[in-house]
């Protein structure tokens, strides 16, 4: 596979999540932000919990939930939101769900959309560890260009029977298939 693919789809994906991970890092004295976070716990042993998180600056607006349960059996599960926005147009979108057992199997799902000026990436994959720690794992990830119109699509999978596989496809404006650039 060339470099260049996959180091585009990366440095898109630096680029535009750039934009969100600033939003949430930065929290000026002007900024607002609002938390809220309860935890419920029942009568059979099992909890839930529940954050949410909004702020909102000079840069844009964030905004996280996360809820996480476990029932007293040893099961438990995870799932997370994110979505940000920047004053200059530039939308991050993540979600993710993880899930882990009793009998030690566990399984995580996750996606991503984000664009802004320079283009979009969107992504989106997942892994799973059977009881006897069996893992798999595949992503697929397209980053387009808002300059050419453009594309690389890169799929990765992994199997303990077949090890890691990687893929990349480039297509141009109209979809259909080209060769992907190569480094000079």
């Amino acid at each position: 596979m060339p470099m260049l693919p996959r180091s585009a789809v990366l440095l898109s994906a630096i680029a535009t999540l750039g934009l969100s991970a600033g939003l949430a890092l930065a929290a000026p004295a002007e900024a607002q932000a609002r938390t809220r976070h309860r935890v419920e716990h029942h009568a059979d042993g099992s909890m839930a919990s529940h954050t949410g998180v909004a702020r909102s600056g000079p840069n844009g607006t964030v905004l996280r939930g996360r809820t996480a349960t476990a029932d007293g059996q040893g099961n438990a599960s995870v799932t997370s939101r994110g979505a940000a926005v920047g004053t200059q147009g530039g939308v991050a979108v993540r979600q993710g769900s993880t899930t882990r057992n009793a009998d030690g199997s566990a399984s995580h799902s996750g996606s991503l959309s984000a664009r802004n000026a320079q283009g979009s990436l969107q992504s989106s994959g997942g892994a799973t560890r059977n009881a006897d720690g069996t893992v798999t794992q595949a992503r697929t990830s397209t980053a387009t260009s808002a300059a050419t119109g453009n594309s690389v699509q890169t799929q990765s999978s992994y199997s303990q029977d077949s090890g890691l596989s990687r893929s990349a496809t480039c297509y141009d404006a109209s979809g259909a298939a080209m060769a992907c650039p190569t480094r000079p």
